[in-house]
């Protein structure tokens, strides 16, 4: 909730003056914004009249912060005024701010003072929230969560976060461009906690949103999603029992792109690697991989997943002879993340392989076998692998899943 700025002393009296404004000054309010809205309206018909706008502009701000600040922990007014319509009198003159073809600050400051006052209204108000919703999505937000201005993101933001529960969620999946740009608007703002709690608290509880996100999403949009998908595994509450599952979706998400993808950073031996934005996507895909087996509730399942440690050990295998056959990425010693500079990838590329491994390996005699009969039947690299791990020569080997598994550099 946006909270009106310089209050006066006193401001208990406020509030209970809120409490009780009477309905006709809201009608009054209401009236002044459609006849005002007409005016918008034709300015945008005809680029003659934007010259006539700026009375009526200051005039719409004025309304939207007396809106605005009337809702402010007030349900009874939040009510009065959603009775009266003018949630959607709002959102159309919001949309038309978007259609003006002008660079005015008065029109800027209407286009916020219109959002917060959306945002309030819908503020621990369920029925404004249905109504603000209806409205609203998703011409408002694909129109706003986008847009130059970072108050307008921020706003919109607020706005879709205070709207969304589980049902609305079902929409965005029929509205992905909404959801990406959220990601987007992260990833631009990573500052703001709009964008952050909308992913962290909502997106990321539902597991067929998040794939039906990552399939449309570009490899950049990919890294911020997997980012933040990371920030959730490592963070200091953990995964609540009704995330478990969700998060072995993601999981089987995370693993099977991996699976599917991961010699695309094979592409970075190339000279001229056209794309590195795609073979950075699937290094964060590895970083994720890692903490999802380093979390016990995770472990077990990515532990039998299908060609998954055959899979990390032919891409090390394969890292490992571009590295000795020419002079490439993959022959420095050097550290490797997903975002940053791709000339610099190396040594940390393979520890994190080597890192997934051996959680792979943990407490999993399954697992540990293979890697023995791998080591004793390729006589191709037998001492190399050998040496990359040659912890599995302990067949008891029971190091626990660890987050920063440290290894010697070699070349």
């Amino acid at each position: 909730m946006i909270a009106s700025t310089g209050s006066a002393p006193g401001a208990r009296g406020v509030w209970e003056a809120r409490e009780t404004a009477p309905r006709t000054i809201f009608q009054r309010v209401l009236d002044i914004l459609k006849k005002s809205s007409h005016t918008v309206e034709l300015a945008c018909r005809d680029p003659s009249q934007v010259e006539h706008l700026a009375s009526s502009l200051q005039l719409i701000t004025e309304c939207f912060r007396c809106l605005r600040n009337a809702c402010i922990e007030c349900s009874v007014n939040q009510n009065s005024i959603r009775n009266l319509g003018t949630i959607g009198v709002a959102v159309d003159l919001i949309l038309l701010f978007r259609e003006l073809r002008v660079e005015q600050d008065s029109l800027l400051t209407a286009f916020r003072c219109g959002l917060q006052f959306l945002g309030n209204i819908a503020s621990r108000n369920e029925d404004s929230q249905s109504v603000v919703w209806m409205h609203a999505f998703p011409e408002l937000f694909l129109s706003c969560l986008n847009h130059p201005d970072r108050k307008i993101v921020a706003y919109s933001s607020m706005i879709l976060f205070t709207s969304l529960n589980s049902e609305r969620m079902k929409e965005l999946e029929e509205n992905l461009n909404i959801a990406i740009d959220v990601v987007d608007a992260h990833q631009k703002q990573p500052e703001s906690e709009w964008p952050f709690l909308i992913i962290t608290d909502h997106f990321l509880k539902s597991p067929e949103l998040v794939k039906a996100m990552y399939a449309k999403m570009s490899n950049q949009e990919r890294v911020a999603l997997l980012d933040l998908m990371i920030a959730r595994i490592v963070s200091d509450e953990p995964l609540a029992k009704d995330a478990a599952p969700v998060f072995l979706s993601h999981a089987e998400l995370v693993a099977g792109a991996f699976v599917d993808q991961c010699k695309t950073v094979l592409k970075l031996t190339s000279e001229q690697h056209a794309d590195d934005t795609e073979a950075l996507a699937t290094i964060r895909l590895l970083d994720v991989l890692c903490e999802m087996t380093a979390n016990t509730d995770l472990l077990g399942y990515l532990q039998v997943f299908p060609g998954l440690l055959e899979r990390v050990i032919d891409l090390l295998r394969l890292i490992h002879v571009a590295g000795n056959d020419s002079t490439n990425i993959f022959s420095t010693c050097a550290s490797i993340k997903a975002e940053g500079d791709v000339s610099n990838v190396a040594e940390g590329f393979k520890s994190h392989l080597i890192r997934l491994i051996g959680n792979l390996c943990y407490k999993n005699k399954d697992n540990q076998d293979k890697i023995l009969n791998i080591c004793g039947a390729d006589y191709i690299f037998p001492r190399w692998l050998q040496k990359y791990l040659s912890f599995s020569r302990n067949r008891n080997y029971t190091k626990e899943p660890n987050r920063n598994l440290r290894t010697e550099k070699y070349s």
